[in-house]
């Protein structure tokens, strides 16, 4: 491999010695395999505040980091414009490594061995994309719960929206609306995926809305002849009401302790 065609590499794990000892061992296999480091991050939300500004080839992330860890952090990955190929770096040799390795995404075990990192960076040039699906499986099993934050799309920029911060989701065509106290963001993703995912923390009030339960501030009867909804739900720190359907009234109010 050319000089000019070194691999550009983003170490990502918050223990500042691991990452160093990928630096000691890339540059142990130089000559085999050039490299470049081009950035270091201690999670996930720090990586993908590095990758806005210097794309790479290859992202070595630790799968269990706070914040954002690493499960999150490659399906984070799949939405940028030029995605780079992902290898994960893990301590923990279980059902996740075994699920990786049946689906042709490549792991390292902890304490990395160099020829394990040559091999596994020589299958990163046309390494297929990482499967959403298994990504977000695996990350529910080893979080406990769902993903941190979601992607959002914006004038050619990946904003991340923090779930925790999100009031309501609400569908409206192929688009899902993300509202925080802040401002509305438009998510590619589905009601019922998100119901899924977040059912902890998210309920349904509408074929077409999810509401935070913490967001709940307290509910209003229709008028009679309002076909919009059978009831509205209002909410904490927001003006706008949700329409409650006469399906969803009891358990919203119950879960409002209402």
């Amino acid at each position: 491999m050319a000089q000019e065609e070194a691999l550009k590499i983003l170490l990502v794990d918050d223990e500042p010695l691991a990452r160093e000892r990928l630096r000691t061992l890339l540059a142990d296999i130089a000559l085999q395999l050039p490299s470049e480091v081009v950035g270091e991050a201690d999670n996930g939300l720090a990586a993908l505040e590095l990758l806005r500004r210097q794309p790479v080839d290859v992202v070595l992330a630790d799968i269990r980091m706070p914040a954002m860890d690493g499960i999150e952090l490659a399906g984070h990955l799949g939405a940028l414009e030029s995605p780079p190929a992902v290898i994960f770096v893990t301590a923990y040799d279980n059902y996740a490594v075994q699920a990786f390795d049946l689906n042709a995404v490549d792991y390292l075990l902890k304490p990395v061995r160099t020829q394990r990192l040559l091999t596994a960076l020589q299958k990163v040039r046309g390494q297929p994309p990482v499967d959403p699906a298994l990504l977000a499986g695996l990350g529910r099993e080893l979080r406990g719960g769902g993903r941190s934050h979601l992607s959002c799309h914006e004038r050619g920029r990946l904003l991340l929206v923090p779930v925790g911060e999100v009031l309501y989701f609400k569908a409206d065509l192929k688009y899902v609306t993300a509202r925080t106290q802040e401002r509305e963001f438009l998510l590619d993703e589905t009601l019922t995926h998100l119901e899924t995912e977040f059912a902890e923390r998210f309920i349904r009030l509408h074929r077409a809305v999810l509401v935070a339960k913490t967001a709940l501030a307290g509910f209003e009867k229709a008028a009679d002849d309002d076909a919009e909804a059978y009831g509205w739900a209002l909410l904490r720190g927001v003006p706008e009401r949700l329409p409650v359907s006469r399906r969803q009234w009891a358990a919203a109010r119950q879960v409002a302790g209402g």
